[in-house]
């Protein structure tokens, strides 16, 4: 995750300075475009040197979530290029197809599902073409099929793989709609999800990560292949396309800037040049745009059957919906939440108006699903000198009206700032909640987040809370942290927290905590 914040880091930082010279700045070899751009797509970088010299061009790649980038591109993002897995949602929202200027595919991928090798064999799914959507819901409902997958309110890979899998348990053959949205089979199939991610790249790490507990993982084609070329593995993923159907991403580079028709024509052109194609196929595993140039032996030969797209942003709002309420296993959030006297002030109402975004203050795009959703169950533990308190609450009602999220505003309004910082005593209380939790609710999503200003200065030093964490039971040590950097805060203490625990660290001396509780919720 360090390297992910720096190379977001230094993309925002190049935005700034597009922003006050117009949008495109002058390099020493050419022009600078300024791309917003899926995370998945840093595998494109060593291409872009050579796509420089021959076009005159730099792409500068500014790195954001799928939704999180659609949302900004129709609140007027300043960038001129737009790069995401698809286009299909950013064409939906309102005023979004007007800021597409200009579209080309530069490349494809089917999402999928990989599932280890031995898992498919005992199946029958190894090399059979005719594996349905309702045979992996079956083994799914039964408790024989762990698998992990993105958010679909946060990354691409998700949403793509939840349209298709509501496609194709609706059985109509056209386009979703409001009325063939069915949660019965959905609830099925995501009874079997052990893991989310809020990016198809930290889904892979998680998973591998988590390989001996868990059977496969919905992602990109590219994705798994490439986990599957690498050392990492210890049991190769087999690969099913359901015969029903899938949905592809179809990564088109987005013209925003119609000032830059030019430049987008002469990159587009050199990213489609056969030769070209063919090396981000052996690159990026990522099938050809082209039709002419034909994907090699690695791709499987089985024909593919495109599921149609909704055609509505409207049911797409109410898939997610749908996704998150009643579908997918519910979560268990845990807020470890530093109060300590360095909180006093703006730091402390920005806390709280983090928090209370999720509780359905924050009316954006990409807030309506970063909210608390139904039959989730939140701890929020106050720490200073030390954990000082703990509360319980659970969300069955997410209406504006809602006694549980009132429940929640009122007990975040009382917060008050004082005291020390004893951060590895109240994570490491964090994780005792877990391990009860997970005592007599297995079957939630469990994650912790860590947020403080300050350095661990009182209680159990690293070391410490390193052996402790090593004794716990291995169900709670499987509970990632997130971290949120904040104030002056020691980013060696958080790296070491959420490397320990396969959790990352976020940034929020660079954006506000509102921005930063919004990001972390799509990895809950």
């Amino acid at each position: 995750m360090s390297r992910l914040l720096a190379t977001l880091l230094a993309g925002l930082l190049g935005a700034a300075v597009a922003c006050s010279t117009g949008g495109t700045t002058a390099g020493t070899s050419g022009t600078t475009l300024n791309v917003l751009a899926g995370s998945e797509l840093k595998d494109i970088e060593p291409l872009l040197p050579d796509l420089q010299r021959a076009t005159g061009y730099q792409l500068k790649l500014t790195y954001v979530g799928s939704l999180d980038g659609a949302e900004r591109i129709v609140n007027g993002d300043h960038s001129q290029l737009a790069w995401f897995s698809s286009a299909k949602y950013l064409s939906l929202l309102p005023g979004g197809a007007e800021r597409i200027a200009a579209q080309e595919k530069i490349m494809l991928s089917p999402v999928v599902m990989g599932v280890k090798h031995s898992v498919a064999a005992r199946f029958g799914w190894t090399n059979n073409p005719n594996v349905t959507w309702s045979d992996i819901a079956a083994r799914a409902r039964a408790g024989e099929l762990h698998f992990g997958m993105t958010n679909p309110a946060a990354s691409n890979s998700g949403f793509v793989a939840l349209v298709g899998v509501a496609e194709a348990f609706a059985k109509t053959g056209a386009a979703l709609d409001a009325g063939t949205i069915d949660p019965g089979p959905l609830k099925d199939f995501f009874s079997g999800q052990a893991l989310t991610a809020g990016s198809s790249g930290f889904l892979a790490t998680a998973y591998v990560q988590s390989q001996d507990t868990l059977d496969g993982m919905i992602n990109y084609e590219s994705i798994l292949l490439s986990l599957d070329q690498g050392s990492q593995l210890r049991e190769k993923l087999d690969l099913v396309y359901p015969k029903d159907g899938i949905a592809t991403a179809d990564y088109p580079l987005l013209l925003l800037d119609r000032s830059q028709r030019d430049a987008f024509d002469k990159v587009t052109a050199w990213l489609r040049r056969p030769e070209i194609q063919t090396r981000i196929m052996q690159s990026t595993n990522r099938r050809p745009a082209l039709p002419e140039v034909k994907p090699d032996s690695r791709f499987p030969s089985q024909v593919l059957v495109e599921l149609p797209f909704p055609g509505s942003l409207d049911v797409v709002n109410r898939l997610i919906a749908v996704y998150l309420d009643q579908a997918r296993p519910p979560a268990h959030a845990i807020f470890v939440l530093d109060t300590s006297g360095s909180m006093q002030g703006s730091r402390l109402d920005s806390l709280k108006r983090a928090l209370l975004n999720l509780t359905g203050g924050d009316t954006t795009i990409t807030g309506q699903f970063a909210r608390f959703r139904q039959r989730e169950e939140i701890t929020i533990i106050l720490f200073n000198s030390s954990v000082y308190q703990t509360r319980d609450f659970t969300v069955n009602d997410t209406s504006s009206s809602s006694p549980d999220l009132a429940a929640i505003r009122s007990y975040v309004n009382t917060f008050q700032a004082g005291g020390g910082t004893a951060i590895y005593d109240a994570v490491y209380a964090a994780y005792q909640v877990a391990g009860r939790a997970m005592a007599t609710q297995p079957n939630r999503l469990y994650s912790i987040v860590l947020m403080t200003d300050g350095e661990n200065n009182v209680g159990r030093d690293s070391s410490r809370f390193l052996a402790d964490y090593h004794r716990l039971p291995e169900n709670a040590r499987a509970v990632r942290t997130f971290a949120v950097l904040f104030g002056e805060a020691s980013p060696a203490q958080l790296q070491q927290v959420a490397d320990t625990t396969g959790g990352t660290v976020f940034d929020g001396r660079t954006a506000s905590l509102s921005q930063v509780f919004k990001d972390i919720s799509g990895y809950q």
